[in-house]
């Protein structure tokens, strides 16, 4: 077991300097030079060069990445060139957003498509399986911006049920009800397509853990079907649908841009679509490298939790 950890633990080391390389390079080597950018359309070539002396882009690509990296390690992503922001202050400003709309959204879609999944397996060509095939095809059709719009147009405009665009912090004055009111659509536009994704891997992990020898002998021994169905179908079923709702959350936490654009959230999304078009170079690179890490991040909890589903792995 502790060797499963520390394998896990180590190759995330060389996965993070790739990354980290990548982001670095991508935004050097892009056409356009960052200095000409902050100085504007009429600074002079020595306004320029003044600015790429302070900011040390004349310095060789090894010596720059050398003091972009040092600073990263100690926590400094740099500083925003047209926010006057530190890249750090920006990400955890933003966080909290992005974080409620993908947590949420995956609570939403797990609560939702495991028990749809499950129940598909086990009446497999019923009506609820053949129900689960139409949304999964559906669910994955549909934009995420049609359904945003479908859903503000009933819900907020049509039946004034809830509000149109907009967040409430958690700690706001209005609580966690406000905090809930303004996220329920985004949630449940997001939550559609990764409902029809985990409910067909469920569905095809529990029937396939269906035809094994274990079950066979849980029914022989007299237990309900609702117990073999859950405690031992389901937990064996476990491992690859928790890989896609680990992979899952890792991309809706760099995957919220349209969402946050159409409901007005305020997140990472949102942001980073604020500083693409203002060629925040700074900006960029801490976002990228930020979405990265918590991709391998989630990876690395994802892999780890196989000790705890999966017995075997201990041994």
């Amino acid at each position: 077991m502790l060797r499963f950890v520390l394998t896990r633990l180590l190759a995330v080391v060389p996965v993070l300097f790739v990354v980290s390389c990548v982001v670095f390079l991508i935004l050097r080597l892009a056409p356009g030079d960052p200095a000409a950018v902050i100085a504007g359309n009429s600074a002079t070539p020595a306004d320029i060069e003044q600015i790429r002396t302070h900011l040390g882009l004349n310095e060789p690509l090894p010596v720059q990445y050398g003091i972009w990296m040092g600073k990263v390690l100690q926590g400094d992503l740099g500083h925003s060139y047209f926010l006057n922001k530190p890249v750090t202050q920006l990400i955890v400003q933003r966080l909290e957003p992005t974080a409620s709309l993908a947590l949420g959204t995956m609570l939403l879609a797990v609560l939702m498509a495991v028990p749809l999944g499950t129940v598909a397996a086990a009446r497999m060509g019923g009506w609820l399986d053949r129900l689960l095939s139409v949304v999964s095809v559906a669910g994955f059709s549909v934009p995420v911006f049609v359904t945003g719009y479908v859903l503000i147009y009933v819900f907020a405009m049509q039946l004034q049920w809830l509000p149109v665009q907009g967040y409430e912090p958690l700690g706001g004055k209005g609580g966690v009800l406000a905090w809930a009111r303004q996220l329920i659509l985004p949630w449940m536009a997001l939550s559609i397509i990764y409902v029809a994704l985990i409910a067909r891997i469920t569905r095809a992990s529990v029937s396939e853990a269906l035809t094994e020898d274990y079950i066979r002998t849980a029914r022989a021994k007299g237990l309900r079907e609702q117990v073999v169905l859950l405690r031992h179908a389901l937990r064996n079923a476990a491992v690859p649908i928790v890989t896609v709702i680990g992979i899952g959350v890792a991309l809706l936490i760099g995957g919220v841009v349209v969402t946050e654009t159409v409901f007005a959230i305020p997140g990472l999304g949102s942001l980073t679509v604020d500083v693409v078009l203002n060629r925040d170079f700074p900006v960029i690179q801490g976002l990228v490298l930020f979405f990265a890490v918590s991709y391998v991040v989630i990876n690395l909890l994802v892999d780890l939790s196989y000790l705890v589903l999966d017995p075997r792995i201990r041994y």
